[in-house]
């Protein structure tokens, strides 16, 4: 029996709203899968893959001076940007499961998932930058802002 998705592409679905639906609610629970995850757990200890460790030298190596913090989304859309995200996209293409896959990204860290601050980018470019927010500290906050934690100099005797 064939695999009713093996003969789907982009060619034959065209802008099926669908599909394009389908996709964005994925991309939406991921996300607040994601956010509540980062603001329950310390997010230096999470690990997203297997890769993490080789996602982020990688991710450094090709990009070390990208601010990850507040993403500039005309820089990540920079015509030379863009020609590095996409060799450093398809180092992971045999390595990261859905690598290309659609997820939503926030451009500052401190805030939550919104209209203003989502751009859609592919999984494992989500991963370089999230798992590099997480260990150089950019999400470490979020369990006080937008978890339920109180910071420990915030608490009273």
């Amino acid at each position: 029996m064939q695999n009713v998705y093996s003969t789907l592409t982009s060619e034959n679905l065209g802008n099926n709203s669908d599909i394009e639906l389908r996709w964005a609610m994925k991309a939406s629970d991921h996300a607040e899968v994601y956010f509540n995850l980062i603001t329950s757990v310390e997010p230096r200890i999470l690990r997203l893959t297997a890769l993490d460790n080789e996602i982020y030298t990688k991710f450094r190596e090709t990009f070390p001076d990208l601010k990850v913090d507040v993403l500039d989304e005309k820089e990540l859309k920079s015509a030379e940007s863009k020609e590095k995200w996409r060799e450093f996209c398809e180092y992971f293409k045999e390595k990261v499961e859905d690598y290309n896959f659609g997820t939503l990204l926030r451009l500052n860290c401190k805030e939550d998932y919104s209209q203003e601050n989502s751009i859609f980018c592919v999984r494992v470019q989500f991963l370089a930058i999230e798992i590099a927010r997480n260990r150089e500290g950019y999400n470490d906050e979020l369990r006080y802002t937008h978890g339920k934690l109180t910071k420990p100099s915030d608490q009273r005797s």
